[in-house]
C-alpha cells in the first residue's frame, strides 16, 4: 500500500477519528498535537443520524452511550430567575431514538483511547506543531517546532477553524475565515444552583447565558454566546479573551455575574467566534484539510 505515513496535526475529534480509520485501513497515522495532553472540556455534542452509523462501525456506540449527559430538561429563565418555558430533555435537545448526547470532551477521549490500543496503536506527539512542510517527490518533509525532522507520505491538518496547516499550505488565515458576527464562550463553573442533569438559559438582546449540569459531573458549565463586531484579540490570549467576555456581559442579571466570577478558576475556558472556513478545495499535492480546517 503506497502513501502509508500519514501526519496529522490536531488531536480533537476530526484527528482522532481520522487516525482511528486510517489505522482501521492499514496505515500509519501520527498524530501532532500542540496542547501538552488531550484537551478536555468543551458543549455538548449530539450523536444523530449518519453520526450513529459511526460510531456503531467503529465499535464505540455503547461507550457513547455509557457517557450520555443525560440531561432531562430544560428551562428559559427569567432576569429574576423565574422558570418561564420548561421542556423535557428530548424535546429541549431535539433528540429521537437512539441519538445520545455526549460531552465533547468525552467523545475525544472515546476515539483517543480507541487509537492508542494495542501494540500497533497510534503515535500522537503532543506539545508540539508543524514548522515547515515542504513537499519532495519522496514525500513531505515535516519540521516540528520541536526541531524533530521526518518524512510523511501525507498531511491532514485536523486542526481547527486557526488551522495551523491550512496556513502553512494553502495561505493566511484571513483568506479563508468568514465572521458569522457571534462569539462563544464556554467553561467549568460550581454547580452552585444544584442543578440536577438540567438547563437553565437566560435571554437578553443580542446576549444568551446558560449553564447546565450533566450525569457523572459534580459541576455545571457555562456557555455564553454573543453578538458583535469584530473584536480584535490575540487568540493565545486567555486574560484578554475571558476580560472581553466580562466586559460583553457588563450589567447582565439573573446568575450571569456569578458565573462571570467563576472565570479565573476555570480550567478549560474555551473562548472564539462563529465562523467558518471556505476554500474552493480542500488538498493540495499531499496534504489536505478535514473538520473545521476546511
Amino acid at each position: 500500500m503506497q502513501n502509508r505515513n500519514v501526519l496529522i496535526s490536531g488531536a480533537g475529534i476530526a484527528g482522532t477519528a481520522l487516525a482511528y480509520w486510517l489505522r482501521h485501513h492499514g496505515f500509519r497515522p501520527t498524530v501532532v498535537e500542540r496542547a501538552s495532553a488531550l484537551r478536555e472540556g468543551g458543549y455538548k455534542i449530539d450523536i444523530r443520524g449518519a453520526a450513529l452509523d459511526v460510531v456503531s462501525r467503529a465499535g464505540v456506540l455503547e461507550a457513547v452511550r455509557a457517557q450520555r449527559t443525560d440531561v432531562q430538561g430544560g428551562s428559559i429563565v427569567s432576569a429574576a430567575g423565574k422558570r418561564v418555558a420548561t421542556l423535557d430533555g428530548d424535546t429541549f435537545g431535539g433528540r429521537a431514538g437512539h441519538d445520545a448526547e455526549i460531552l465533547r470532551g468525552d467523545l475525544n477521549r472515546i476515539l483517543y483511547d480507541l487509537t492508542v490500543d494495542g501494540a500497533d496503536g497510534v503515535e500522537y506527539l503532543f506539545g508540539d506543531s508543524i514548522a515547515s512542510a515542504t513537499e519532495t517527490a519522496a514525500g513531505i518533509e515535516v519540521t516540528f517546532d520541536s526541531g524533530e525532522r521526518r518524512v510523511f507520505d501525507l498531511v491532514v491538518g485536523a486542526d481547527g477553524l486557526h488551522s495551523n496547516t491550512r496556513a502553512l499550505v494553502f495561505g493566511p488565515e484571513e483568506r479563508f475565515i468568514r465572521d458569522l458576527g457571534y462569539y462563544v464562550s464556554i467553561y467549568s463553573v460550581p454547580n452552585h444552583l444544584d442543578l440536577d442533569r438540567w438547563e437553565l438559559t437566560y435571554l437578553s438582546p443580542l446576549r444568551t447565558a446558560l449553564t447546565y449540569s450533566t450525569a457523572k459531573d459534580s459541576g455545571a458549565k457555562a456557555m455564553f454566546l454573543f453578538a458583535s463586531e469584530p473584536l480584535e484579540y490575540d487568540r493565545h490570549d486567555v486574560s484578554q479573551q475571558k476580560k472581553l467576555l466580562a466586559e460583553a456581559y457588563a450589567g447582565e442579571a439573573w446568575e450571569v455575574p456569578r458565573l462571570l466570577a467563576a472565570l479565573d478558576e476555570a480550567p478549560d475556558f474555551y473562548f472564539d467566534s462563529l465562523s467558518q472556513a471556505h476554500l474552493d478545495h480542500w488538498s493540495k499535492g499531499r496534504t489536505a484539510l478535514v473538520g473545521d480546517s476546511a
